[in-house]
C-alpha cells in the first residue's frame, strides 16, 4: 500500500499530531509519498519523515497511489482536488485544525483511523464538483473545485450588479457584494455563513446565495445542477475577483462566466460508519436543543 501526504504549514502545537500519523504508518510499513513543499517544512521542522519519497503534480501520483492523507483542516482538504484532479483517488482529511467539517479525523484518533485505513475499513463518499468556464480560462487546468464558486467585489470597491441567467434565460440582477455558486458539499461553507440552506451531497443541485444584496426580497435559491448558469458583471470598477474555493483571481468586468457540474467526482473517505447527519450534529451542531 502507498500513500500521498499532503499539507500546509502549521504551528508547533500539531507536531507531536503529525509525528504520530508517520510513526503509525511506519508500523504498518506502508509505502509514502509527501508533497515536496510540505516534506521541507517538516523536515526543517524536525518531524522524521524517515526518508520518503516527494511529489510535486498530479503527475507524479497517476496510478502508483493508494489514496492520499490530508493533514489539517477544510482549506487543506480542498486543496488536494488539485493533485487528485480526475484520477478517482479518494482522500482521507486528518483535522488539525479547527471545526474539520470535511477533515473528519480528529487528532486524538490519528492511530486508530490508520489502522482501519490499512485495513480497508472505510467507504468512499463521493462528492460532485463545480466547474468555471470562461474564455480566458482563469484558473487553467484546474477550473474546478469541491465547494463553490463566488463571485466577488474587489476591496473597498463599491457593491457590484450580477446578471444571472440559466441556461440562458434570464434569472435575477443581484445588486450585491458577490454572489455565491455552491455545491452541495459547499453549502454548509461560506454559503451556510450567508444564510444559505445545507443541502444534502447526493441531492444533485447549486446553491445560488447572494452576499449582502441590496434588496430585502432576494434570497438564496436551489437549482439542478444539470444547468448551465453564466455570468455578466457590471460596476464602477473595472475588475471584480473569482474564487474557485481557495483560490482567487482579478477578472476584467467584461468578462463571461458559465458554471456547471463537473464530469468527475472527489472520493472521501469515512471511518466508523461515519453519517452526514452525525456529522451535521457533531460538528455544527444542527438542531442542538436542551429538550433533547
Amino acid at each position: 500500500m502507498k500513500i500521498a501526504l499532503y499539507g500546509r504549514q502549521f504551528s508547533n502545537n500539531s507536531l507531536p499530531f503529525i509525528q504520530e500519523v508517520f510513526d503509525s504508518l511506519v508500523s504498518h510499513s506502508v509505502d509514502m509519498v509527501i508533497y515536496k513543499e510540505f516534506k521541507e517544512f517538516l523536515e526543517a521542522k524536525g518531524i522524521n519523515t524517515g526518508g520518503t519519497e516527494a511529489f510535486a503534480t498530479h503527475s507524479d501520483l497517476t496510478g502508483q497511489v493508494s489514496c492520499m492523507l490530508s493533514l489539517g483542516g477544510d482549506g487543506t482538504l480542498l486543496d488536494t482536488v488539485t493533485l487528485v484532479r480526475d484520477s478517482g483517488m479518494p482522500v482521507l482529511g486528518i483535522n488539525l485544525g479547527r471545526l474539520g467539517f470535511l477533515a473528519s479525523i480528529n487528532k486524538t484518533e490519528i492511530k486508530t483511523a490508520i489502522d482501519s485505513l490499512v485495513r480497508g475499513e472505510y467507504t468512499l463518499d463521493s462528492r460532485s464538483l463545480i466547474r468555471l468556464e470562461s474564455e480566458t480560462n482563469i484558473f487553467g487546468e484546474v477550473n474546478y473545485g469541491l465547494n463553490e464558486i463566488t463571485i466577488h467585489k474587489k476591496d473597498g470597491s463599491p457593491m457590484i450588479i450580477i446578471h444571472t441567467y440559466i441556461n440562458g434565460e434570464f434569472l435575477n440582477s443581484y445588486w450585491a457584494d458577490g454572489l455565491i455558486i455552491a455545491t452541495p458539499t459547499g453549502s454548509t461553507a461560506y454559503s451556510l455563513s450567508c444564510g444559505g440552506p445545507i443541502v444534502f451531497p447526493k441531492s444533485g443541485n447549486f446553491v445560488i446565495t447572494p452576499i449582502c444584496p441590496h434588496n430585502l426580497s432576494v434570497r438564496p435559491i436551489v437549482v439542478s445542477d444539470s444547468n448551465a448558469l453564466s455570468f455578466k458583471i457590471e460596476g464602477r470598477s473595472k475588475q471584480f475577483l473569482i474564487s474557485l474555493d481557495s483560490r482567487t483571481e482579478k477578472v476584467d468586468s467584461n468578462t463571461i462566466l458559465t458554471a456547471r457540474k463537473e464530469s468527475f467526482h472527489i472520493n472521501l473517505i469515512r471511518l466508523y460508519n461515519e453519517s452526514y447527519l452525525t456529522t451535521l450534529r457533531n460538528k455544527l451542531m444542527w438542531g442542538l436543543d436542551s429538550r433533547n
